[in-house]
């Protein structure tokens, strides 16, 4: 069996490949990556490194030559249109290729309202090419709490957020990461789908706590209708709120918590000493 992972060098791609190298011989793993000049690190992991360009379909037959499951981690366009036209040359080559079994990277719930989505049209896509496949429906990235300023939020002992009955079902990239692996090298996961999210919700008042916790000092959370930033409206256009137990099954634990979670985009420097 012959697994390749698209976007090996970006910082999903990588953490899958670490956990796979920790199932399975390097030599079953191919990393595909768009610029050669970053594969120096993954040939001293023993990992065979394959020129594997969204925009350049030239490059995707002989990459995907010989693969048995191929891992297709969604494109990071910010143009949907984009990403879709991208994720439709990976499909199509896969199916020249013979690829047996495609693995998408999609978003939690975006099946939910409008279908429109790159997500669910690339879904669509893939089972109209016939190749069997699962689709890892991905929460969003706990990533997302670095447009809360939470630096700031500690020096001033506040966390202020528009106002909303906000609630996240959000997760980290090694979460994800390590269920990823996991599916990839189990049996039996073909025309399956996952919803890999946290099994709670947390709130703001949960971050503000969290804060509070790592600093060793008072942060409250307090809402502010003049606040401005685009990244509500689009988490107003996104299910945070909906739940499932697929990633922690996965995982075989618990996810990790939020406290924890949100510590590198913290700094060393903002927490107490444990």
């Amino acid at each position: 069996m012959q697994i390749m992972i698209t976007g090996a060098t970006g910082q999903l791609g990588g953490l899958i490949l670490e956990n796979l190298l920790q199932k399975m011989p390097a030599g079953q793993i191919i990393a595909g990556v768009r610029n050669p000049g970053k594969t120096s690190e993954l040939h001293q992991l023993g990992l065979e490194t394959r020129i594997v360009d969204y925009d350049a379909p030239e490059t995707l037959d002989k990459a995907f030559a010989g693969v048995t499951k191929l891992l297709l981690i969604s494109s990071s366009n910010s143009d949907d249109q984009v990403r879709l036209a991208q994720h439709l040359r990976v499909i199509d080559a896969a199916q020249r290729a013979g690829v047996d079994h495609i693995l998408y990277t999609s978003f939690a719930f975006s099946q939910k309202g409008n279908s429109d989505n790159v997500h669910s049209l690339t879904e669509q896509a893939v089972q109209d090419s016939g190749l069997r496949y699962t689709f890892l429906r991905n929460a969003l990235y706990i990533d997302f709490v670095n447009v809360l300023d939470l630096k700031e939020a500690i020096r001033s002992g506040v966390l202020t957020t528009l106002p909303g009955n906000w609630r996240f079902n959000a997760v980290s990239r090694s979460d994800l990461a390590l269920a990823t692996a996991a599916i990839l090298t189990q049996s039996g996961q073909e025309n399956q789908s996952y919803e890999l999210t946290a099994s709670q919700t947390w709130t703001f008042d949960d971050l503000a706590g969290a804060l509070a916790g790592l600093a060793g000092k008072p942060v409250i959370h307090r809402e502010d209708p003049e606040m401005q930033h685009w990244f509500y409206n689009f988490l107003s256009t996104i299910d945070t709120v909906s739940t499932t137990t697929d990633l922690e099954r996965w995982m075989g634990r618990k996810v990790t918590p939020l406290k924890e979670s949100i510590l590198p985009f913290i700094g060393p420097q903002q927490t107490q000493t444990f």
